[in-house]
C-alpha cells in the first residue's frame, strides 16, 4: 500500500479552469451538523470543476444546489459572482486562492489585506447581507507536488491572511491548505507511516504550528482509486471500494493488529501516525477535500474506471462518513470528506478518466444513481411531488430480467427508448433497461400502489434516474411524447436550476421487427407468467 500518490491527477488538478472557480460543495446533513474545520459531525462535499460545455450559470447552479439539497460549498477561488448568488442558496462556502495567486499574497501582507476586504467582507462580515456565508479559506491546492517553486511562500501566504481575517474580527474562519496524500510515506501499515523528511522540518511542522494554534484543519486529497491503480495488484479490489472482505482478505497491521475492511481508514490511519511521528497531533482535525472514482476511462490503461466502481465507491463512501464510525486507530472521530465532483468536466485534458469524475453531468443529468437512500437527502432532487420505480439494489438479476419482460409485455410498457441506438440503450444491462421499462408503468399506472412491486424486483426511489439523453418518464426534465406519423419525438422544459440547458430525449420510430420481436416476448411472458402475479 506504499503506493497512494495522486501526482497524475494533481497535475491535471492545478489547472482547473475558474469561474472563476471549481466550486466543492459538502452535501447536506442534519442542520448544525458542520464545521468547516472539521470538526463536529462528519459531512460529505462535492467538488465543482468549471471545465465544463455549458456550464450552469451562477444562479441556476444555486438553484441546483438547492435542489440538491447541497448546503456547503467550497470554492478554489472566490469569485464574487457565485458568492453572490450562493448567498441565497443558504450554502456556506470555503473559499480559495488559485495557486498562481499565492506569489503575491505570500509577499504582501497588504496584499492579502486587500484579497480579503475584496473577497472576503463582502460575504462575511457581521453588516454583509450574508455573514455566515464563508466558512473557511483553502490557500493553493496540492501546492508541494503541483507547484513546488512556490512551496516557500505558502505558509507566509495563509499566515497572512489569518491575520488579516483576525483585524477584520474574522478570526473564526480558519485558513488551511489542501495537501496531497503523496506527503505520507510507507502509509501501509499505517502504523509505519510517516511525513516526506525533506518537507517535514521546512514546511510541515511550521504549518502544522499554524494549524493548532489557529484552529484550523489539516486539508488533504486522498484518492484509494490511486492506490488501487499504482499498487500492481496489492490493493484488493474491494478493500478499496468499501466492500466487506473476509476476515482472511483483510489488511492488518502487524504493529497494531488492527484489521482493515477498507483502504480509506488506513489512509486517514497513516496520516494520524505520521501527525503524531512530528508530535503536532493534538487538536488538528483531518479534512479530506478531495476523494473519488471516475466513472469511465481507456479500458486497457484505467481498467477499474466504470460507472459501478464509481457508483460503489461513492455511496459507500457516503454511507462510511455519514455512520460515523471512524477508522481503526480513531474509532468515533471520522473526518468529513468532499466527493471529487460533482459534474463530468468534459473540457478537461488528460486521460480519459479526467472528464468522468462527475456525479452528474453538465446538464443535470445523473452519470449513475447513488445508492444512499435515506442518507438525509443526499443529492436527492426535487423530492416534493416526484417519485421514480427502478430496479431494487437486491434483488435478482433473473426476477428483474422477468419483470422488464412483463413491463414490456403485458404490461405495455413503451420500451422503445431501450431498443439498440435509441437514448436509454447504454449503459446496456439489465438493471439499467428494467429500471427504465418499470418506471414507465409506474408512471403509466398513476404511481399507484403496488405498481413498483414487480415481486420484489422494484423500487420507488425520489432519486431522478435520468442519465445523459434518457430522461425517464416523471422527470422534470420530460414534458411530454407526441407521435407524428408513427415517430416519437421529445419536447421538455427547464426549470430554474436547468437554466438554458436543453434537454431532449431520444426516440425514434419502432421498427417492424421490433414490433415481431415484441409480439413474440408477449407470447412467450404470457406462457411463462401463468401461475405467476407481479403484484401480490
Amino acid at each position: 500500500w506504499g503506493l497512494g500518490a495522486e501526482e497524475a491527477h494533481a497535475a491535471c488538478s492545478s489547472s482547473r479552469s475558474t469561474f472563476s472557480a471549481s466550486i466543492p460543495v459538502c452535501a447536506c446533513l442534519p442542520a448544525g451538523s458542520v464545521s468547516a474545520a472539521g470538526s463536529g459531525d462528519p459531512y460529505v462535499g462535492v467538488t465543482i470543476g468549471t471545465a465544463v460545455t455549458n456550464l450552469l450559470s451562477p444562479s441556476d447552479l444555486a438553484a441546483f444546489l438547492r435542489a440538491q439539497r447541497i448546503t456547503h460549498v467550497r470554492l478554489y477561488d472566490a469569485d464574487p459572482r457565485l458568492l453572490s448568488a450562493l448567498a441565497s442558496s443558504g450554502a456556506t462556502a470555503i473559499v480559495g486562492v488559485p495557486n498562481d495567486e499565492l506569489l503575491a499574497l505570500g509577499s504582501s501582507p497588504a496584499t492579502a489585506s486587500a484579497w480579503v476586504a475584496r473577497r472576503v467582507l463582502p460575504f462575511a462580515a457581521a453588516n454583509s447581507t450574508s455573514p455566515g456565508l464563508i466558512s473557511a479559506i483553502a490557500v493553493g491546492d496540492e501546492v508541494p507536488t503541483a507547484l513546488p517553486s512556490a512551496l516557500p511562500i505558502l505558509l507566509p501566504a495563509i499566515q497572512s491572511l489569518a491575520a488579516a481575517l483576525a483585524a477584520a474580527n474574522l478570526s473564526s474562519i480558519p485558513v488551511s491548505t489542501p495537501l496531497p496524500f503523496s506527503i505520507v510515506l510507507e502509509p501501509f501499515p499505517p502504523s509505519q507511516a510517516y511525513f516526506n523528511q525533506s518537507l517535514a522540518k521546512s514546511f510541515l511542522l511550521p504549518l502544522l504550528s499554524h494549524l493548532a494554534n489557529t484552529s484550523a484543519p489539516l486539508m488533504l486529497n486522498l484518492y484509494p482509486y490511486y492506490s488501487l491503480m499504482q499498487s500492481s495488484g496489492v490493493v484488493p479490489v474491494d478493500n478499496a471500494m468499501f466492500k466487506p472482505l473476509p476476515p482472511s482478505l483483510e489488511m492488518v497491521d502487524p504493529n497494531t493488529l488492527l484489521h482493515y475492511t477498507n483502504v480509506f481508514d488506513a489512509m486517514l490511519d497513516a496520516v494520524y501516525v505520521a501527525l503524531k511521528n512530528l508530535n503536532v497531533s493534538a487538536g488538528i482535525p483531518v479534512l479530506v477535500t478531495e476523494t473519488g472514482w471516475p466513472s469511465y476511462g481507456d479500458r486497457k490503461e484505467e481498467p477499474y474506471a466504470s460507472k459501478d466502481n464509481a457508483n460503489t465507491y461513492n455511496s459507500n463512501l457516503i454511507k462510511h462518513v455519514t455512520e460515523k464510525p471512524g477508522t481503526p486507530m480513531r474509532p468515533g472521530a471520522q473526518a468529513s470528506v468532499y466527493i471529487y465532483e460533482l459534474f463530468n468536466e468534459d473540457l478537461r485534458p488528460g486521460p480519459a478518466s479526467e472528464a468522468n469524475w462527475g456525479l452528474f453531468h453538465g446538464n443535470g443529468t445523473p452519470v449513475y444513481l447513488l445508492h444512499v437512500t435515506g442518507k438525509d437527502g443526499f443529492l436527492g432532487n426535487d423530492t416534493t411531488d416526484r417519485t421514480f420505480c427502478i430496479a431494487a439494489d437486491d434483488a435478482d438479476e433473473k426476477a428483474v430480467q422477468a419483470a422488464m419482460d412483463w413491463a414490456c409485455g403485458p404490461g405495455r410498457s413503451d420500451c422503445t427508448a431501450i431498443q439498440p441506438g435509441e437514448g436509454c440503450y447504454e449503459p446496456n444491462d439489465v438493471r439499467s433497461h428494467a429500471s427504465f421499462a418499470f418506471n414507465t408503468y409506474y408512471q403509466s399506472q398513476g404511481k399507484a400502489g403496488g405498481s413498483c412491486y414487480f415481486q420484489g424486483a422494484g423500487m420507488v426511489t425520489t432519486t431522478d434516474p435520468s442519465h445523459d439523453s434518457c430522461i425517464f418518464v416523471g422527470s422534470k426534465l420530460y414534458s411530454n411524447v407526441t407521435k407524428s406519423d408513427g415517430a416519437n419525438t421529445t419536447t421538455t422544459q427547464t426549470s430554474d436550476a436547468e437554466g438554458s440547458a436543453v434537454w431532449r430525449l431520444r426516440t425514434g420510430r419502432e421498427k417492424g421487427f421490433l414490433s415481431v420481436l415484441r409480439l413474440l416476448l408477449s407470447l412467450m411472458v404470457v406462457v411463462i407468467m401463468t401461475n405467476s402475479n407481479f403484484w401480490t
